[in-house]
């Protein structure tokens, strides 16, 4: 192979601003399953589960538990690899997703980030997805108010979001139309994931207020999947709907400019070039 075809394979190579060592897929993984049970305890604790009594203290202990799992996360993913030049594109990044969150709040789920959050994630990576996922959902609560026990469902449910998006195939090959299809359907797909993930988490808080859509601790496994299964319909399908169909058409839309536009940030900050010395000319 010849030195020019060695630098065109390379500019076709994906880029990866952080690469995800042992320490932090084992972080990631344990963050991930207590986010997991966090989610879903109401349908894993048994009828006469003391958990059931708890059940509206329960999600506020989640919440706390999971922004020390998060914090400790970015900081092994960190550790891991995430230099000045990734850092700077984490905060460019992360600041323009929080700015695009609150365009289309309170509108039918017009919530124009989630595109970008999917397009960055194929390109950087699901390390780095997951950290700029997180880290906007947390500038954009301090942006608008929006800080409370939801914020840290909301963070690691982003983190996911983003994170698939980097887990998806054919990072290295797979471009045009066919790449545009695939971010297309996984961010239809994701972005009902995600709020499916936000309903299960505020679900249980609903007490009293819906009797026939709340969680009931005395209910069964069936009998409560059946009212969460309303409860979603009722309360939040038209607005996932919303935000599933905002972002592909924007994947559509601006998906190859703003896919060029990662590509070409990434080849010329060199986030993997080894830092070299050459040795001076007498």
């Amino acid at each position: 192979m010849t030195a020019r075809e060695r630098q065109a394979a390379a500019a076709q190579r994906q880029a990866r601003a952080v690469r995800l060592g042992p320490r932090s897929l084992a972080a990631l993984g344990l963050a991930s399953a207590v986010g997991v049970a966090a989610v879903t305890w109401p349908f894993l604790a048994p009828p006469a589960s003391t958990v059931n009594a708890h059940a509206q203290d329960a999600p506020w202990f989640f919440a706390g538990l999971l922004v020390l799992l998060v914090a400790v996360v970015t900081a092994a993913i960190s550790e891991s690899g995430l230099g000045a030049k990734a850092v700077a594109m984490l905060g460019v990044l992360a600041a323009t997703g929080a700015a695009l969150r609150p365009l289309g709040a309170g509108t039918a789920g017009v919530e124009p980030m989630f595109f970008l959050m999917v397009l960055s994630g194929r390109v950087l990576g699901p390390g780095f997805g997951f950290v700029l996922g997180s880290l906007t959902m947390f500038a954009s609560a301090l942006l608008t108010g929006g800080v409370g026990p939801w914020l840290p469902f909301q963070m690691l449910s982003m983190g996911w979001f983003t994170m698939g998006a980097g887990l998806l195939p054919g990072a290295d090959r797979l471009r045009g139309r066919t790449e545009l299809a695939l971010l297309a359907v996984y961010g239809f797909l994701a972005a009902f994931a995600y709020g499916t993930v936000m309903n299960m988490a505020g679900w249980p808080f609903m007490g009293e207020l819906a009797s026939r859509i709340a969680f009931d601790p005395d209910g069964t496994v069936p009998a409560n999947l059946a009212r969460f299964v309303a409860y979603c319909v009722t309360t939040s399908l038209g607005w996932d709907l919303g935000r599933a169909v905002v972002t592909v058409v924007l994947t559509l839309a601006l998906g190859p400019a703003v896919l060029r536009a990662l590509r070409r940030a990434t080849r010329r900050a060199a986030f993997e070039a080894p830092v070299t010395f050459e040795a001076p000319r007498p």
